[in-house]
């Protein structure tokens, strides 16, 4: 196969994540052990999230015309890839615990649902409960408030059948 045909076969595989991706995260692994990167693979791949290092090349071929071009112009030196399908902020949160184990790590950008954000705002990104954290956080704030307005009528109610008898 030539090497250009070679070369568009991993353009299309990148296009193709992309389509299907809730978010795309940069990181420069540069001096990450052998250990180190194999156990962030691991870690990313048990939660469904893709993590590869492509040439840079081939993805700003890929980015080009996406929602993801925003990544170009981070798209410097050795660049590992983090493709995360269902929950947006997966990756950046499961990059973000390995920092502190893997000071080499650093955030480069990242998109998530179609907004550019560069290293910090990755890792505020990052820092965001997952989804189910913050549903059962909305509907306990809910709780609290119905709860408190029960008591209430029921307050109302006992006192009112205390006078009636």
């Amino acid at each position: 196969m030539p090497k250009i045909e070679q070369k568009q076969v991993v353009i299309n595989e990148i296009k193709e994540k992309l389509d299907k991706a809730s978010s795309v995260v940069l990181v420069d692994a540069r001096g990450l052990t052998v250990e180190q990167d194999t156990q962030l693979r691991k870690k990313l791949r048990e939660a469904g999230v893709d993590y590869k290092v492509y040439k840079n090349t081939m993805m700003r071929f890929a980015v080009d015309q996406t929602p993801f071009e925003g990544l170009k112009e981070y798209l410097e030196g050795p660049t590992a890839v983090a493709i995360c399908y269902e929950d947006a902020s997966l990756a950046a949160r499961l990059i973000s615990k390995e920092l502190k184990a893997m000071p080499a790590l650093e955030f480069k950008a990242g998109v998530v649902e179609n907004n550019l954000y560069d290293a910090a705002g990755i890792t505020a990104v990052a820092n965001i409960p997952p989804r189910e954290e913050l549903l059962s956080k909305l509907l306990g704030s809910f709780k609290s408030p119905i709860a408190s307005f029960a008591r209430v009528i029921q307050a109302i109610a006992d006192k009112d059948s205390e006078s009636a008898a």
